[in-house]
């Protein structure tokens, strides 16, 4: 009975997942007429309902304008191929100014940019450092903090997040 409970677990994760990919692919080609960048595609359940979000961005952060035209043009693609069996709420985002950094494109988009890492335990007599990011992701970052060049692994940070001068 635990196998089966665990195989219902993987095989929805995997569904999820398809769902995520698709949703990638659809909505691609209107990003890039439009000349924004795609941040994220997630499915998630929270609570009793299901959520299809898809967070974008550009240089200079996007306007509520952009994410109504993004939101348009993909309720017209959803509704056409229609993949999603689930009941859900679907939304058009920006990931927010201080975006935590998870996948290995939240490292990459935001190599050169300012980041905010926070650790387990003090280096140095601190917890918090902020420096613009060299190279990074999810496993190691690097960043230069001042002048100085600062390793952190996965297991030192707590989190790391893009921060704002």
């Amino acid at each position: 009975m635990a196998h089966s409970k665990l195989y219902i677990r993987i095989n929805y994760m995997s569904k999820y997942k398809d769902y995520e990919t698709r949703t990638e692919e659809l909505v691609m080609p209107i990003l890039d007429e439009l000349k924004l960048s795609l941040w994220d595609v997630e499915f998630v359940k929270e609570g009793k309902t299901f959520y299809l979000r898809i967070y974008i961005d550009k240089e200079g952060g996007v306007n509520i304008e952009e994410c109504e035209n993004v939101s348009r043009r993909m309720n017209e693609l959803l509704d056409e191929y229609d993949y999603i069996s689930e009941e859900y709420i679907f939304e058009v985002s920006s990931p927010g100014l201080t975006r935590p950094l998870v996948r290995e494109r939240d490292f990459i988009n935001s190599i050169g940019r300012l980041v905010e890492i926070h650790t387990y335990k003090a280096i140095s007599g601190s917890k918090e450092f902020v420096g613009k990011l060299l190279e990074g992701d999810p496993k190691k970052v690097t960043i230069d903090c001042e002048g100085e060049i600062l390793t952190f692994t996965k297991e030192e940070m707590s989190s790391i997040r893009l921060s704002f001068e």
